[in-house]
């Protein structure tokens, strides 16, 4: 039998009380160990209970309690009582900073990413807009193990490697209310430019007016297939060569248009042979933040005709128009340069159920797709590439697409919470100190108004 004073009695009345969300009364019980050592030897354990998030958030209660306790000399550790526990719990009389309550709840999203990704993608603007709206984005120290990091309410992620997505996996775990954006398996996907494309042919959209598809293509695997050329005589000259790995690196970028047989000594294998399609040298650019969809249009390759293809020979390598800058990009004086005002969009409920439809297929949040209009075909629509995080800071308005995604993604994460435990955890007290999130409703972006938001794809 375990006695009264024994760690591990006290252990279990501990997480009793914070199971039921009692905190002053755990509190109560923890307001003895002042002894560094000795609360290790509690808080430890505490923190092997994830799939309980009242024992963690307690536990970052805690130690700030600690910290206002030894800050409050007149009270001393043997005249605690609950009372007073709720007290220093709610106030703190030399900081004069009230404890948020449910009305003033924030979520945390971890993100983590590249160097260059972050500078484009973490602005002020979209920090300061995800503050308002009571969401903090907070950088991943990619030094330390995830798992020691959070809470969380999202882990926001353009990081590859077997290491980090054991981490995800090993985060997932630990914390099941959380949301992974996206799932390592579903974004490697994207990484080759065959299988990419396979989910627009099995897609299945009713349009009276308009079709879609992709571009005739074949991989390439090696040079006696690339000069092999009944190996692939569906394709007519001109082709675009890809390298067969989109990975986002410089090397994945190098692209060539191919005139005739000629062109095809530079071309290394594996490569992907593309069909290029006249499109009137606009491309439109899809994005899709969760449900929110938007399509732009930007120049792209000239059109090519049958008569100045005669007089073209060997290939033509080109740089990506995405080079650009987002100011150069995003202005009224790029648009007439390009001459793109006369351009009509495609119908935006035809482009709204492709990206639904891919979103689906993918089982992915956060990406954008490549469509041209077949100048043979006025109606016809084809998806040529898909691109995973894409670099949303070139996107009108990309800040409140995002942070109302955000907001969807917190709401979502307490929500099953709720659902599981059948303890509403939108309305637990929290600590306003840096370690300690305070939660945010699952209406935190709609100014007041209840709106029913769509699932957050998870997986």
């Amino acid at each position: 039998m375990v006695k009264h004073g024994h760690p591990t009695y006290r252990l279990g009345r501990i997480k009793e009380y914070a199971t039921c969300t009692h905190f002053s009364l755990a509190l109560v019980a923890l307001s003895d160990l002042t002894n560094p050592s000795t609360i290790s030897i509690y808080t430890t354990p505490l923190l092997s209970f994830p799939h309980n998030h009242s024992l963690s958030i307690f536990f970052l209660c805690f130690k700030n309690f600690l910290r206002f306790k030894k800050q409050i000399p007149q009270i001393k550790k043997n005249h605690i009582s609950e009372l007073n526990a709720i007290k220093i719990f709610q106030f703190h009389p030399r900081k004069s900073q009230s404890i948020p309550m449910a009305d003033d709840r924030r979520g945390v999203v971890g993100y983590a990413l590249l160097p260059k990704k972050q500078q484009s993608f973490i602005q002020d603007s979209l920090l300061s807009l995800c503050k308002s709206k009571g969401v903090d984005l907070v950088k991943i120290d990619q030094d330390r193990l995830l798992t020691d990091q959070g809470p969380f309410d999202c882990v926001l992620h353009k990081l590859y490697g077997e290491h980090w997505r054991k981490q995800l996996e090993e985060f997932q775990i630990q914390n099941p209310h959380s949301t992974i954006i996206d799932s390592p398996a579903s974004i490697e996907r994207l990484h080759n430019r065959i299988s990419m494309l396979q989910v627009v042919s099995e897609l299945k959209i009713e349009s009276e007016t308009d079709t879609f598809g992709i571009p005739k293509q074949i991989v390439i695997y090696d040079k006696e297939t690339l000069f092999d050329r009944q190996s692939w005589e569906f394709l007519k000259y001109p082709v675009i060569a890809k390298p067969l790995i989109a990975d986002g690196s410089a090397k994945s970028h190098k692209m060539a248009l191919v005139f005739n047989h000629e062109g095809l000594n530079k071309l290394k294998p594996p490569i992907v042979l593309q069909e290029f399609v006249n499109h009137g040298g606009v491309i439109f650019k899809v994005y899709v933040v969760g449900e929110f969809v938007k399509c732009v249009k930007r120049k792209s390759l000239p059109d090519v005709s049958e008569e100045k293809l005669k007089s073209l020979e060997g290939s033509l390598s080109f740089s990506q128009v995405s080079n650009l800058t987002s100011d150069e990009r995003n202005g009224d004086k790029y648009y007439k340069l390009m001459d793109l005002e006369d351009t009509e969009l495609p119908p935006q409920s035809f482009i709204t159920d492709i990206a639904r439809g891919l979103r689906r297929g993918l089982k992915l949040n956060l990406f954008n797709f490549d469509v041209i209009r077949d100048a043979r075909i006025g109606n016809r629509y084809l998806v040529i590439d898909i691109n995973y995080f894409p670099g949303y800071a070139k996107m009108p308005g990309y800040e409140t697409a995002l942070t109302d995604f955000f907001c969807d993604l917190v709401g979502k994460s307490w929500g099953e919470e709720k659902e599981k435990d059948g303890i509403d955890k939108r309305q637990l007290v929290c600590n306003c100190d840096v370690e300690v999130r305070k939660i945010v409703s699952n209406t935190c972006c709609s100014d007041g108004e209840e709106q029913e938001k769509s699932p957050i794809l998870q997986v």
